[in-house]
């Protein structure tokens, strides 16, 4: 499926009927924190997302995805996804790889958060997803890296 910018594909609240695997594009997933967005992850080509805790326990998700730019996905059904896991023990090895590295991003990134500077998760971004500036708007950027848009211009012109 082809989908435009600003596309809502879960709701946080909702409950995940699919998984997504991005062909080309960016998906942003984010959370809202008393009616503020805050940027959780990008999903760029090669990336599969999906929330897997609602997928797998049937429960809401606790976040939204959304299309940052014109995206293609690959759409696998909850039914589909469930049935592959069960029977295709390439699948299953492919699927606990991704909640692994899944899990040491997430722990990396809390880590990071708590221990390092702006400046240095600024950094760090751009080493690993050097073409982000051009693809994503800079309140996401700064909404992922936890400073306002006015620091990351601040840090941005410091280079």
């Amino acid at each position: 499926m082809t989908v435009p910018p600003k596309t809502i594909l879960l709701d946080e609240g909702e409950k995940s009927h699919a998984v997504y695997f991005v062909k080309s594009g960016c998906l942003r997933m984010w959370i809202n924190n008393n009616g503020n967005e805050i940027t959780t992850q990008f999903f760029f080509e090669g990336k599969a997302i999906a929330s897997m805790e609602s997928l797998l326990k049937n429960e809401k998700s606790d976040f939204t995805l959304e299309s940052i730019e014109q995206c293609t996905l690959l759409v696998m059904p909850k039914n589909q996804f469930m049935e592959l896991l069960e029977s295709d023990t390439e699948f299953k090895k492919w699927f606990d790889q991704l909640i692994l590295d899944r899990f040491f991003y997430y722990s990396k990134h809390l880590i990071t958060y708590l221990k390092d500077k702006p400046q240095d998760r600024y950094n760090e971004l751009l080493e690993k997803h050097p073409h982000i500036l051009q693809r994503v708007p800079q309140h996401y950027i700064a909404s992922y890296l936890g400073i306002t848009p006015v620091s990351l211009s601040r840090i941005r012109n410091r280079k």
